[in-house]
């Protein structure tokens, strides 16, 4: 099931950020590990404009997924799942719920930004839909907010509604 996020969730929503992101040390990338989730103000923030949502299995919250408006699209601002239930699809349910999101709200397109060569980000994104795009002047604005990731290992992709 997928539902809006609420204040009582984001430790939760912080503890999968934090359990997700270990994966990136299995590729060499410790400082992606590293990285501390998102305050309990900033996915307060996300939540207060409707755009945080959580998604439960076996009656707890496993992953989560908040989203922008970046150039008249919804823009996955991050998306992570527990590793204990990655692979049920959840993700990519969480990605659709956003498509419907998007739908109500008359945007053009998901978007993001993700490492190029990690399985679970650039290549899975094509599997669900997303294709490689050139920066837009406001995707830009989000790949410049993350150079500190390595612009060079980084992509942006768009899913048409």
């Amino acid at each position: 099931m997928i539902r809006v996020a609420v204040a009582a969730d984001f430790d939760r929503m912080r503890e999968i950020e934090d359990l997700s992101g270990e994966a990136f040390r299995d590729v060499g990338m410790p400082e992606i590990a590293n990285d501390p989730a998102p305050s309990a103000a900033e996915l307060a923030g996300f939540a207060a404009a409707g755009r945080a949502w959580v998604g439960e299995y076996d009656g707890g919250v496993v992953g989560y997924l908040v989203a922008e408006v970046v150039g008249g699209c919804a823009h996955i601002a991050q998306v992570s799942v527990d590793p204990v239930v990655r692979g049920r699809g959840l993700g990519r349910a969480l990605i659709d719920h956003l498509e419907a999101w998007a739908r109500d709200h008359d945007l053009a397109a998901l978007t993001l930004t993700t490492f190029r060569d990690v399985p679970w980000n650039a290549p899975y994104y094509e599997r669900i839909g997303f294709r490689v795009i050139e920066p837009t002047p406001a995707l830009q604005v989000v790949v410049d907010r993350e150079a500190w990731l390595g612009p060079e290992r980084r992509v942006c992709m768009r899913r048409e509604l």
